[in-house]
Parts: structure tokens; C-alpha cells; sequence
């Protein structure tokens, strides 16, 4: 019999690495549990229309098909949810009669996206997913306690020191808007800064020239994206590149308070500090209001 061929993307482990990774996700599942979030589960497909409901993703969205399936069947139109949000999402308006509010909720579950497989990029991965839902309004403050949260989780894991990552969409936002560009959709511009990690600067910097920025606004926004802050230092950094609107300045006060709320979480295997930066190109607590 021919030696099979590894497949690409879809990593399996050996027992000891199946171990390990068992050791980590039940470490946090402790973690998030003693911070009152309950665990769930969500179906591993859903109709592409929702899938596809953010947009710029349909390239890695894997389509789910029976093989001798008719043209017009029922099950036609389903896909592999790639990350948790969107099913999560739909769960809660599905069962909102069923659930008290606000809901914390913990996930960590299989999710598949058609990503061209290269270093800690897989097709098949396990996500690990908090998150606190409101009825119509959410105070801002468990922004703070999910950060604190997701930075407690990883501080006890006996990793190497680590950095959490936090920014906030206010902020973003409010920075776009306050560029003055009248005809220019800061949701796009949003959409373009948030592919740095998979395109070259030159590239972003064409791009937003595309949906109407001037070469100054996109050099702008592109220095936006690199402020990095251990501390509130952040907030004079983004003031100095002379952009003004009061989304701006909630955002800057919001993150501030977060970053503030998550000083002294600390690697409890090694000396080095846990540290929140802030950068603008990902977000990573996840506090939502939702109206079921």
C-alpha cells in the first residue's frame, strides 16, 4: 500500500501533542467557567447566506454538498462555519426566550476556513471564543472584565510570555470619520487596514487610494497601525497625528480604561508581565449588545 500523503492544513497530532493540547483547552475552559461564562456548542455548517453576511470571505468558505445530491435538495446552500461569531450570533437570536441576559458564554470548537495553509495558518483549527451579550445595551465595563478574562486565561497557561492584543472600533472608526473624507466609507477603509497582516504596505496604501483616500489621509491611516502601547501613552500618540471626533475620543477612553483594567495580569510560570497593547488592526474583546 502506498504511503498516504499528509493533507494540507489539516494538522493531526500525536498522542503527547493531543495531550498537551487537551492540558490547554481545559485550563481555559476552568478559567472561563470560574468567571461565570457557560459553555456551548453550535452546528458545524450554516446556510451561506449567513456565512457570507460579513463580507470578503466567500474565497474560504467551504461548501457543504452530498456527492449525488438533486439540483433543488433541501440541504444544497450550507456551508463550514469559519470561526464562531457568526454561528454564535444566529444562536443567540435563535434561543433568546431561552437565555438570561447579559450572557457570558464560552466556545471552543472546530472551525474550517479555505486559507492557503503556511506557518500558524490551517485550514482546520480549534477556536476558543468568549463572550458577554446584552439586551439592547451593555455597560462598557465587561469590555474590561472579557479582556481581563482572555488575559487570565493565558497567564496561566505555562506558556512563554505573551502580548494580548486589544483595540477598539470606536476609536477606529471615529478616526476615519474624523479624516473629513466625505465619500469615503469608513467600514471600507476598516476592511482594507484589516488585511496588513496579508498584504504588503505599498498594497493597503493603493487600496485606500482606491476607495478615495488622499495620499495623506491613507498615510494616516497607515500610522494609525502602528502605535503600540503597554500603557495610556497610547492615547497622546494617536492625538499627535492631528485627528479630531468624538467617536474618536470615546474609543480612546474606552481602550485606555481596558488596557488600565488589565495592569498586572502577569505569566504566572515566568517574571515577564502579561502586557495589553493597542493596536488597531484587530479586535480582540468581544463585549456585544444584541437586540433578539
Amino acid at each position: 500500500m502506498t504511503k498516504p500523503s499528509p493533507l494540507s492544513g489539516f494538522p493531526e497530532l500525536l498522542p503527547t501533542q493531543r495531550n498537551a493540547e487537551l492540558a490547554i483547552v481545559g485550563q481555559l475552559a476552568q478559567v472561563f467557567e470560574l468567571h461565570g461564562f457557560a459553555n456551548v456548542e453550535t452546528r458545524a455548517v450554516e446556510p451561506l447566506e449567513v456565512l457570507l453576511s460579513k463580507g470578503e470571505i466567500d474565497k474560504e468558505v467551504y461548501v457543504l454538498r452530498r456527492l449525488q445530491a438533486e439540483q433543488d435538495a433541501r440541504d444544497t446552500g450550507l456551508g463550514l462555519h469559519y470561526d464562531l461569531t457568526v454561528p454564535f450570533a444566529r444562536y443567540v437570536v435563535e434561543n433568546s426566550g431561552k437565555l438570561e441576559f447579559p450572557f457570558r458564554r464560552y466556545q471552543i470548537q472546530k472551525a474550517w476556513r479555505g486559507e492557503r495553509p503556511q506557518e500558524g495558518r490551517f485550514r482546520e483549527f480549534t477556536q476558543a471564543d468568549i463572550d458577554i451579550v446584552g439586551r439592547d445595551e451593555l455597560a462598557f465595563h465587561y469590555d474590561v472584565e472579557v479582556a481581563r478574562v482572555m488575559a487570565q486565561a493565558l497567564a496561566d497557561l505555562p506558556l512563554p510570555p505573551l502580548r494580548l492584543q486589544v483595540n477598539n472600533r470606536k476609536l477606529i472608526e471615529g478616526f476615519y470619520r474624523g479624516l473629513g473624507a466625505r465619500d469615503t466609507d469608513p467600514v471600507a477603509v476598516r476592511r482594507i487596514v484589516d488585511r496588513l497582516d496579508k498584504l504588503p504596505v505599498a498594497a493597503v496604501r493603493a487600496l485606500l487610494e482606491d476607495v478615495g483616500l488622499s495620499d495623506k489621509h491613507a498615510e494616516l491611516c497607515l500610522a494609525l497601525t502602528q502605535i503600540r502601547s503597554t500603557d495610556g501613552s497610547f492615547v497622546d500618540q494617536v492625538r499627535g497625528l492631528g485627528v479630531e471626533h468624538d467617536l474618536l475620543d470615546t474609543g480612546l477612553a474606552e481602550l485606555a480604561a481596558v488596557i488600565d483594567g488589565c495592569r498586572g495580569i502577569s505569566n504566572s510560570g515566568s517574571r515577564s508581565r502579561l502586557t495589553c497593547a493597542s493596536p488597531v488592526v484587530s479586535t480582540t474583546t468581544r463585549a456585544r449588545s444584541s437586540k433578539p
